[in-house]
This record gives C-alpha cells, sequence and structure tokens, in this order.
C-alpha cells in the first residue's frame, strides 16, 4: 500500500517504548473526508478498510449514512458526523426533531462508532446561518437526555466567516452570529470546525502570494506587527486569524479543528501531482505542531478520500482525492 502508517510502530518492542507509542497514539490528529458525490466509489466497507490500512485515524462524512455507519462500527475510527443544510432550519424549530435525529442517526450507533463531532451544516451561508445556533442547542440537548452529552455539536465555516485575515492578529468575526456561536462553543468545551484552504488563496491572489508559503515549502516569512509571531507558511496564518476572532469574541478557549484543506491534483492552476503531494504530506507533517500562536497537535481533516466524479464546479473539484476510485493512489503518501 503506497499510503503507510507512520513510524509509532516502530516503538513498540519493549514495555516502556509501548507506553511511549500508546501516549503518541492519543495525541493523532489527522484524519481524512470521506466525500461521496460520485458514481464509481467502492462499498462502505471497503473503504473503511482503506483507512484502516492506510493508517488513517479519523474520517469525516457530510450526512448520516446508515451503511457508513454500520462499516465503523468497531473500527476504532473517529468521526465527525454532519447535519446537512437542508436540515438545520428543522432542527433550530423543533426539539422534537432533533432528538429523533439523535435517536435515528446516533443512538444506534455510539460508542461502537467512535462519533467525536456533530457538525451542524458545512460552510452555511445567507439567512440559515440565523438557524445554526438553535439548532446546536437543540441537538445538544438531545444528546443530553439520551445520555450521550459528551458527543460535542459544533459547526464547519469557511474561513470567509472572519475578516481582517492579515496580519493574522486582526482576525475578527464578520457577523454577530459567529460571536454568539463562539460563546456556545466555550460554554460546551466544543471545537469550532473550519474549512481552510491555502489553495483557494493562492489561486485567487497568485501575484501576491508565493507558492512556496502556500506549500508549506521554505522561502517567504512573514512578521504579524500585531503580536510578533513569525510566519513561514500560509495555512498557520489562516488559522491563526481564527484564533484571534476567537479572542475577540471572548471565547479563546476554543480550539479550531480544520475540518477540511487540501490541494488539487489536476484541473486548474497550480493543480499537480506534485504541488498535491506536497501540500497535503507537509500538512499531515506539520499539524504535530500546531501554529505559532497555538502550538500542539491540531485536528486536521485533508480532503478528500477520492476523486469525486460527480462534484459540480470547475474541474479542479472533482481532483482533490487521495485515491482513485479504485482504491489505487493518486499519488503516495504518509500518515504519521
Amino acid at each position: 500500500m503506497a499510503i503507510m502508517q507512520g513510524s509509532a510502530a516502530l516503538l513498540a518492542g519493549a514495555m516502556a517504548l509501548g507506553v511511549l507509542a500508546s501516549l503518541l497514539t492519543g495525541v493523532q490528529s489527522n484524519g481524512v473526508c470521506y466525500g461521496m458525490v460520485a458514481d464509481d466509489l467502492p462499498p462502505p466497507g471497503e473503504v473503511v478498510q482503506l483507512y484502516k490500512s492506510s493508517g488513517i485515524k479519523n474520517m469525516r462524512i457530510y450526512a448520516p449514512d446508515s451503511q457508513v455507519m454500520e462499516a465503523l462500527r468497531g473500527s476504532g475510527i473517529g468521526l465527525i458526523l454532519g447535519v446537512v443544510n437542508e436540515d438545520i432550519g428543522n432542527l433550530a424549530g423543533c426539539s422534537s426533531c432533533a432528538a429523533t435525529w439523535v435517536q435515528t442517526n446516533i443512538k444506534p450507533y455510539y460508542p461502537a462508532v467512535n462519533i467525536l463531532h456533530i457538525a451542524v451544516g458545512n460552510e452555511v451561508q445567507g439567512g440559515a446561518t440565523q438557524s445554526i445556533l438553535p439548532a446546536m442547542r437543540n441537538l445538544e440537548g438531545a444528546l443530553a437526555a439520551a445520555g450521550l452529552a459528551g458527543i460535542k455539536v459544533s459547526t464547519c465555516v469557511r474561513l470567509d466567516v472572519v475578516i481582517n485575515t492579515f496580519p493574522p492578529s486582526s482576525g475578527v468575526f464578520a457577523q454577530p452570529y459567529m460571536v454568539d456561536i463562539a460563546r456556545f462553543l466555550a460554554t460546551a468545551s466544543a471545537p469550532l470546525l473550519a474549512n481552510v484552504y491555502p489553495y483557494f488563496a493562492y489561486k485567487g491572489s497568485p501575484g501576491d502570494i508565493s507558492l512556496n508559503y502556500a506549500l508549506f515549502l521554505p522561502g517567504t516569512t512573514v512578521r504579524d506587527g500585531g503580536n510578533g509571531l513569525v510566519y513561514t507558511n500560509l495555512f498557520d496564518a489562516m488559522v491563526d486569524a481564527i484564533h484571534a476572532a476567537l479572542e475577540k469574541a471572548g471565547a479563546a478557549s476554543v480550539r479550531v479543528v480544520v475540518s477540511e484543506s487540501g490541494w488539487p491534483s489536476a484541473g486548474g492552476a497550480a493543480a499537480s501531482v506534485q504541488n498535491a503531494r506536497t501540500y497535503n504530506q507537509n500538512l499531515i507533517n506539520h499539524a504535530a505542531q500546531g501554529t505559532p500562536k497555538r502550538p500542539g497537535a491540531l485536528e486536521t481533516f485533508v480532503f478528500a478520500m477520492f476523486n469525486e466524479n460527480m462534484k459540480p464546479g470547475e474541474p479542479t473539484e472533482q481532483n482533490f482525492g487521495l485515491f482513485y476510485p479504485n482504491k489505487s493512489p493518486v499519488y503516495p503518501i504518509t500518515f504519521r
């Protein structure tokens, strides 16, 4: 298998080293998003086995799927489970609907399926953003009533919920609804899920952002005049702009989970196998370090497991996968 398990297994020779390996495994923070906008993907059971054989510890899915949930039973794979955007309004206005959602999609599977977080929506836009927090509250209440309060409820946002992202210390939430969500997350000790894509920032401003800076490669150093922190890659700067916004919202305790990040291997500007491999391998390696503002392991999900042939939009959208649908790797990569 081209995607190989990390070096932690080498530590298992003696008991003391075995304990160390266990501790290292406990802070494993890398996952891969399992997008399914395609008509040629392998069945979920084979996908789960591919995650395991590749050393991928965590998975994100965008909607409840009983076949995926059954395949995950006993796998140990950590899961972010999504609520589709179309269901948010119903869950926001109806506590009994939230209870039914939990009884249908969580109760039959947990704890056999290691559900880490529930993501209420993905990159919700427009007036629907006002329903996110009420839906989160109703789901949190439903989980507590079902004895499942350990599962954290969050939402998944695009970086544009933050404005003034340069320098990172100037970051602030663009709309009041995000301040309210941030404070809810702080009270609940839940993370904020954020999709962070240096690729799109580079593509939109290639004359202003160097490719090396976007790919975690040497050559560019940026100092934040607001706090003196030094940035050597765009990903850290983007994530720390979110951290700054959380602080300004009075929610400094909220950690960020990068719920999507990746680079396309074909279909557009700077989209190549070499660049995709470079970005994603460096992302996986870098996640253990955290950012200048928040050092330490940063839970990060690569987008995506497979190329998805039915994704709408530009051709790059169909070429973010680590694997082809036949399960062969688009390029070799190693998970820590």
